[in-house]
């Protein structure tokens, strides 16, 4: 996903925080027992005095990689490791591009997989130790981090975004259980949102920037498409080459129908395009919407706010009246960003102690210790010694385990700016400046655009 830009959206899906996970015993067979919860013993410490840098994007937790670093250094006294920090927001991509030109790049980075795709070349392959993360890891977490079928990078965390749901909120307007697993069709929402608007509360929170709207809301149009990322890919290469008309495609059609309905009851109604991510986050967990379209990174705003209510959960955008279509089930769920190896100038020891380091980082419980309690992130690990208190990223993992997510790993192949061009757009249609078809015109000629590209 990739998740946004601003001080407050850090932990966004443009800007997610992302920390991998590699090995030191590459030529090994059999994948190690995890030791969560176990030793805090570096794994495969070096035998030589070893320097490596961390090229760090995830800018919000810059100070908690440096105490885990230092921590590993006691472990590890001859394995020294550097921050590069990046300013939130600033120009992340052009300082790594800059360290490369000057031919001293990171030993590791922690970037968006669409960067490290976009400079593929540049990194270690780690084949040889996917079967290991295969085994550390929940099913198809290592797939989803796959870029041309290429195992760049390693998994930290991962995120989910659908409806969020203030319990208290709906269950009052109901007056009783809320069970999420009744709304199964957009007719199942419609209903109880004129439940919830006829008890006097807003029923949705409709967050008006361009990144909420044409990455997390349009931008679940390529990934409705199939289960498969490739044939998402091939889809979006037909709009491409204009060989696709959403306005005759299902799956957009029916995302937009449900659009229509949050455009009915969004609480934000009056002013759509305010977008005050603070304001709105307040507003849906003190109650004042019961429903808001956002994703799980929002519990950095709301978790830490006085006075809010205790209970929220989650449930997909339904996107048709067929209960059984792909989407009406699923939440969407990535890992947004990767921690992948240098292989343009870092020496082989200098790799061999990236990938322990890295081992070490998710499988330790002093490194998941700090993902999950002092990050407030969820990690797609099958074994994790700690109990985070992100409430919301909880919710998203029963799906997950339920086998009930939607990969929306195509979004790692899209163009760096088709979230801010077609959430334009989507605004546009928001406010009525422009109706669906002039909708599907601008979304259309914008993929038209990148045509042989």
């Amino acid at each position: 996903m990739n998740f946004k830009k601003n001080v407050v959206l850090g932990i966004c899906m443009l800007l997610v925080f992302s920390v991998l996970a590699a090995c030191s015993n590459a030529n090994t067979s059999n994948p190690p027992a995890s030791n969560a919860g176990g030793s805090e013993e570096g794994q495969g410490s070096a035998k030589k005095d070893v320097k490596l840098t961390f090229f760090n994007t995830s800018a919000e937790v810059n100070t908690v990689f440096e105490e885990l670093f230092k921590s590993y250094h006691e472990l590890n006294p001859n394995v020294t490791i550097e921050l590069i920090p990046t300013p939130i927001g600033g120009a992340q991509l052009e300082k790594f591009q800059s360290l490369l030109a000057s031919n001293s790049p990171a030993t590791i980075a922690n970037l968006d997989a669409g960067t490290i795709l976009q400079f593929k070349d540049k990194f270690l392959d780690l084949e040889a130790d996917k079967a290991k993360y295969e085994a550390l890891t929940k099913p198809g977490a290592i797939d989803g981090a796959l870029l041309d079928g290429k195992f760049l990078g390693i998994p930290w965390t991962a995120q989910g975004y659908g409806l969020l749901y203030n319990k208290r909120v709906v269950e009052e307007a109901i007056g009783g259980t809320f069970d999420p697993a009744s709304i199964k069709t957009r007719d199942d929402l419609a209903a109880l949102f004129a439940k919830i608007e006829a008890a006097g509360t807003a029923p949705v929170m409709l967050h008006g920037a361009d990144w909420s709207l044409g990455a997390h809301y349009l931008g679940l149009t390529y990934s409705l498409q199939s289960e498969s990322v490739d044939s998402n890919r091939a889809f979006v290469e037909e709009l491409k080459n204009g060989n696709v008309k959403l306005s005759e495609n299902p799956q957009f059609t029916g995302l937009m129908d449900t659009f229509d309905l949050l455009i009915k009851y969004n609480a934000r109604k009056k002013d759509p395009l305010v977008a005050d991510y603070n304001k709105d986050s307040a507003d849906f967990a003190n109650g004042n919407a019961a429903f808001y379209f956002m994703g799980d990174w929002t519990w950095a705003v709301i978790g830490g706010l006085e006075g809010r209510d205790q209970e929220f959960g989650i449930i997909p955008v339904p996107v048709s009246n067929n209960a059984s279509d792909y989407g009406n089930a699923q939440v969407a769920y990535s890992e947004p960003k990767l921690l992948a190896i240098d292989n343009s100038g870092s020496t082989p020891e200098q790799q061999e102690a990236a990938k322990a380091f890295l081992e070490w980082l998710v499988t330790s419980e002093k490194g998941q210790t700090a993902i999950v309690s002092e990050m407030g992130l969820s990690m797609p690990y099958k074994e994790v010694a700690v109990q985070g208190s992100n409430i919301i990223s909880e919710a998203v993992t029963q799906y997950v385990d339920n086998g009930n997510a939607m990969n929306i790993g195509v979004i790692n192949y899209l163009p760096q700016d088709y979230w801010a061009k077609t959430g334009a757009s989507m605004q546009k249609y928001l406010v009525g400046k422009i109706d669906r078809q002039g909708l599907v015109d601008e979304i259309e000629a914008y993929w038209k655009s990148y045509a042989g590209k």
